[in-house]
């Protein structure tokens, strides 16, 4: 039988596993709780935005920057590791820094850690927005995570982005390998995968802990809780205008750049439109009129071109004048 434990073994167990939680917990920091992305207001144009060295807006100084390594805003020389030595006086403002970071242009002390571990460790380095494709110099805001890709967003396109993230890149919400119901999603490749095809052969899972993506690596999601929708397609041409049905069947569509409206249409199953279509004129070239269809053809620019009695007066017209051409004599 194991030994039974005692209470300073007990103790001495939680309080290891505590360490182990703590330790864990620095690499998940939010994104928003790092000095070098909260939030600051310009002494001068009162306007607030992220961290940096000068205002976006007005490129004025601040009088008392903050360290975007460790957060502090005076030097007390309590760590003892300055690279500029201030026996017996507190630093503020410029005296303070020593460096800008190149990645959240921040301000960095004069501390020998925050100068020589920022630069590798800064959490905006590759922070470019998902949306568009800006990174922390280009826009003065604050820098955000998708919850669900976790992918980096400006302050602008955090909300719209985080409300389209929830959709796969497929018509439905089947495995793509064996079109099994997926039941582990991946919010980063939008992509299902059920219970089969979530593991990969030959790899060890930690007990307890989420299943990597087969593709990225990224956490799966159990399907259950989440509410993904999926992507539609629609296919064919689709009109410009429908007609309602108070408007006695008028409506329009556009082919080859040309827009035609249907302003005369007889009911469905008469002989009038036996007629209009079966009797009524020939086709007057790929971008012509229909001759005698009563339709109206309207052009980009706006203007109309009937093709009702205007063409059949032409016409009219047209054989009056050959008609005349006729009877002239021929001089030899």
């Amino acid at each position: 039988m194991p030994k039974k434990k005692t209470g300073a073994r007990k103790k001495a167990e939680k309080q290891k596993d505590r360490q182990k939680q703590i330790r864990d917990a620095v690499g998940r920091r939010d994104l928003v709780e790092y000095p070098c992305n909260i939030s600051m207001e310009c002494d001068q144009c009162q306007r607030r935005q992220k961290n940096r060295a000068f205002c976006y807006f007005c490129s004025a100084v601040q009088k008392l920057p903050v360290c975007g390594a460790c957060g502090k805003q005076k030097c007390m020389q309590k760590g003892g590791d300055c690279l500029v030595k201030h026996i017996g006086v507190h630093t503020t403002g410029l005296a303070m820094v020593g460096a800008i970071c190149d990645f959240c242009e921040a301000w960095v002390c004069h501390a020998k850690k925050c100068i020589g571990t920022h630069a590798c460790s800064c959490p905006l380095i590759d922070a470019v927005c998902l949306e568009c494709n800006r990174d922390s110099w280009s826009h003065g805001g604050r820098v955000y995570e998708c919850s669900y890709c976790s992918g980096f967003l400006c302050e602008d396109d955090q909300f719209e982005h985080q409300a389209m993230c929830q959709k796969l890149d497929a018509e439905n919400t089947k495995c793509s390998s064996c079109n099994k119901v997926g039941q582990q999603m991946c919010l980063k490749c939008k992509v299902a995968f059920c219970d089969e095809h979530s593991k990969r052969k030959g790899f060890k899972y930690a007990k307890g802990a989420k299943f990597p993506c087969p593709k990225c690596g990224y956490d799966l999601e159990p399907a259950i809780n989440l509410s993904m929708s999926t992507t539609r397609y629609k296919y064919g041409r689709q009109s410009n205008a429908v007609a309602d049905d108070d408007e006695d069947g008028e409506a329009t569509f556009t082919f080859g750049g040309v827009t035609v409206r249907n302003v005369e249409r007889a009911p469905r199953g008469s002989d009038e439109e036996d007629e209009d279509y079966f009797g009524g004129g020939a086709y007057a070239g790929y971008y012509g009129e229909h001759e005698g269809y009563g339709y109206e053809y309207e052009d980009s620019d706006g203007t109309e071109e009937s093709s009702g009695e205007d063409s059949e007066e032409d016409l009219e017209d047209e054989l009056k004048a050959l008609k005349l051409d006729a009877k002239r004599p021929v001089h030899r």
